[in-house]
């Protein structure tokens, strides 16, 4: 059997594509991917057997590419980096082709901290972009919150179910009704990153509520002061 590749392709940017997810690319056979993933390597895919595939499709494609993939060298690329929010898909494509390289890419998590200055060391990092039950989650996010730890999330979009759909206007309610006082909670919230289209909000978690956001969203809860090496002896 070929190569199989998963790879980080960053947040949106071709900046922001590293230089050796570019030569896995740019020596691949077949690319398998998201639309809006592909629009992020599009400078690279323009002589290569391209699929663009949905959540409802992926797993057709993934089954007849692996009949038909002899030795040549699939890349599944995913936008920001490939270890994070993604390893539902990550772990159907090793049980479909058994040895999968990973390469790493630039996260919106590490985008996003470093625009709002929230250090990822001092922070709770949570996903809620999983088909699976969040219910673990917000419990974590509360606790993470309560110990005063800054968070780090990735919302979870899903506008045809209302009871899954968890973007920043429903965790802003959420944490009100579970006893938090969101008009003292400072939050960021990022969207689209390092694209053209990158907007950001910077506020308190209750004016979050009613307001719209994309599916390219991150959320910074910042609750940590600086603290400077200078204040230690």
């Amino acid at each position: 059997m070929g190569k199989v590749f998963a790879v980080g392709v960053g947040p949106g940017s071709h900046d922001c594509v590293t230089e050796i997810v570019k030569k896995i690319i740019v020596d691949a056979d077949i690319i398998v991917g998201y639309e809006y993933t592909l629009e992020t390597i599009s400078n690279l895919v323009r002589d290569k057997k391209v699929h663009t595939i949905t959540m409802e499709d992926q797993e057709k494609t993934y089954q007849q590419i692996k009949k038909d993939l002899g030795e040549k060298v699939l890349v599944v690329p995913f936008t920001g980096d490939v270890n994070f929010s993604e390893s539902e898909v990550v772990d159907r494509l090793i049980e479909i082709f058994g040895d999968v390289e990973i390469i790493p890419g630039i996260s919106s998590i590490q985008v996003a901290s470093s625009k709002a200055k929230v250090p990822i060391d001092k922070s709770k990092v949570i996903t809620m972009h999983v088909s699976t039950s969040i219910e673990e989650k917000k419990l974590e996010l509360q606790k993470a919150i309560i110990d005063g730890f800054n968070v780090i999330l990735v919302p979870r979009p899903w506008p045809k179910d209302p009871k899954k759909h968890f973007m920043p206007s429903e965790i802003a309610k959420y944490l009100k009704q579970s006893g938090f006082e969101t008009s003292k909670m400072k939050v960021h919230v990022f969207e689209a990153l390092t694209t053209e289209d990158e907007t950001g909000f910077e506020g308190m978690v209750e004016q979050l509520e009613g307001k719209e956001f994309s599916d390219l969203s991150v959320m910074v809860f910042d609750q940590v002061t600086l603290e400077s090496y200078i204040n230690f002896e």
